[in-house]
C-alpha cells in the first residue's frame, strides 16, 4: 500500500470524487475497466485518511489463498484501523456474504470498496442494497482530459450553459485539434502511460472473457460467442439490433442475445439506446446498439466512420447527467430537447417544426442560435 501510494497522484481527480459519501460505512465504486477507480481510492486515503488506521488491498492479492476478507478486517480493528479500502471486489468468491458479516459485526469501520460495472450487489449471496452506497464511475470526459493530458482546467457546465453557447476554455483558442485526439484514446486515463492499443486489447479480453463469465457463471465457449458478438457489433453500430441475425450470426439461441447484450452494456463495451415509451431508465425497448465510447471504436476498428463516432461521443458524454433516449424524428432526445448530430454542413430539415430542436455539428468551433459545436457536450462532467 505505501509503495502504491508513493506513485499516486492527486493533482487530478475524477468528477466522481467530490459526489462520494467517503464518511459512509460501507460505500461501493464500480464501472468499467480502466477508468480510475483503484486511483481514485488510493487519492483517498493518501489525502484523508491516516495511513496508520486505513489499509488498501486488493481481492486477488495471494493473501485471500489462505485468508478470508473477514479475517483481514478482524486483524485490522485489533490493530487500531478504521478504514478498510477493497480494490477489484468481484475477484473475491463470496464477496457480499463476507461484506455483509464485516457490515454488521464492525459498526467502527468504514469499508470501500470498487469492483466491475457488472457487479451486482442485490445478485450476490447477501443482499448489500440496503447497507452499501453504489456509486458508478465512467471514462473521462473532454473537460477532465483536457486537465489530465494538457493541464488546461475548466468547470463543469450545465446542459442549458452548453446550449446557450456559454463554454469558455480561455486557455485554448483552437479545440477541435485536442478533441480529435481525445476522440482517438481520451477516455481511458491509462492512454498517459503509453501502449494505448496494447492497454485496450487487454481490457477487452479481460472484459469480456473474465467478468462478464464470472458475472454470469459462462463456460468458456459462451464467452467466445461473447467476444464474437462485440466485434460483430463494432463493424454495425450504430445499428437497431435484429435479435435473429445476431443469434445466427454467433451461433446461440435468440433467446439469449438480449442477455448477452445488456452484459455488455454493463461491462463499458456497449451502450444500448433506448425509447422513451417506459418512462424509466433502462426499461424502454431498445432502438440502437452502439460501441460505448469513441477510444474503444477506434481500438476495436480499423477505419470507424465518423458519422458513428460523433453519435457515440454524444450518447457516451450526456449520459452521465441526462436521460438520453431515442427520438422518432432526430438522433436524440436529452433534457427535454431534441438533438440531430452531424458535421460542419448539417441541415435543419430533421428538425423543423420540433420545439427545442438543437442542431450539434462537429467541425466547428463556436456555435450561434439553435447550432452547438459537438465538442462542447464533453464539458457536462
Amino acid at each position: 500500500m505505501q509503495a502504491l501510494l508513493r506513485h499516486t497522484p492527486t493533482a487530478f481527480t475524477r468528477y466522481k470524487y467530490h459526489d462520494i459519501d467517503w464518511g459512509s460505512r460501507l460505500v461501493g465504486i464500480t464501472g468499467p475497466r480502466g477508468v480510475g477507480k483503484s486511483t481514485m481510492v488510493l487519492q483517498r486515503i493518501k489525502r484523508i485518511s491516516s495511513d496508520k488506521t486505513s489499509l488498501y488491498v486488493s481481492a486477488d492479492n495471494i493473501y485471500f489463498a489462505n485468508h478470508s476478507l473477514t479475517d483481514l478486517a478482524d486483524d485490522l480493528i485489533k490493530e487500531g484501523g478504521s478504514h478498510l479500502y477493497i480494490d477489484e471486489i468481484h475477484k473475491y468468491s463470496g464477496w457480499s456474504r463476507e461484506l455483509k458479516q464485516i457490515y454488521d459485526t464492525h459498526p467502527q469501520l468504514n469499508v470501500v470498496f470498487t469492483g466491475s460495472s457488472v457487479l451486482d450487489i442485490k445478485r450476490g449471496e447477501a443482499d448489500l442494497s440496503r447497507r452499501a452506497l453504489m456509486y458508478e464511475m465512467q471514462g473521462l470526459s473532454f473537460r477532465e482530459y483536457l486537465k489530465l493530458f494538457h493541464n488546461i482546467d475548466s468547470r463543469a457546465y450545465s446542459l442549458d450553459e452548453i446550449l446557450d453557447h456559454k463554454v469558455i476554455i480561455p486557455e485554448i483558442e483552437h479545440p477541435l485539434p485536442l478533441f480529435r485526439d481525445y476522440l482517438l484514446h481520451g477516455y481511458y486515463p491509462f492512454a498517459l502511460e503509453g501502449g494505448f492499443a496494447q492497454r485496450m486489447a487487454q481490457v477487452v479480453d479481460q472484459t469480456v472473457e473474465v467478468d462478464i463469465p464470472q458475472y454470469a457463471d459462462m463456460k468458456a465457449a459462451t464467452a467466445r460467442k461473447l467476444k464474437r458478438m462485440l466485434g460483430i457489433l463494432a463493424e454495425l453500430a450504430p445499428f437497431k439490433p435484429s435479435i435473429d441475425n445476431l443469434a445466427t450470426e454467433i451461433g446461440v439461441s435468440k433467446n439469449n442475445v438480449p442477455d448477452y447484450l445488456v452484459y455488455l452494456e454493463r461491462a463499458g463495451m456497449i451502450g444500448l439506446l433506448r425509447d422513451d415509451t417506459s418512462g424509466m431508465r433502462n426499461l424502454g425497448k431498445v432502438e440502437k446498439v452502439y460501441i460505448d465510447n469513441p477510444s474503444l471504436i477506434n481500438a476495436l476498428t480499423s477505419a470507424p466512420n465518423i458519422g458513428n463516432i460523433r453519435e457515440t461521443f454524444f450518447y457516451n458524454q450526456m449520459r452521465v447527467n441526462q436521460r438520453v433516449c431515442a427520438s422518432k424524428v432526430s438522433d436524440f432526445v436529452a433534457g427535454g430537447y431534441t438533438f440531430e448530430i452531424g458535421g460542419k454542413k448539417k441541415g435543419r430539415q430533421q428538425i423543423e417544426g420540433i420545439d427545442n430542436g438543437r442542431i450539434v455539428r462537429d467541425d466547428i468551433e463556436s456555435g450561434h442560435g439553435i447550432v452547438v459545436p459537438l465538442w462542447c457536450f464533453g464539458m457536462n462532467y
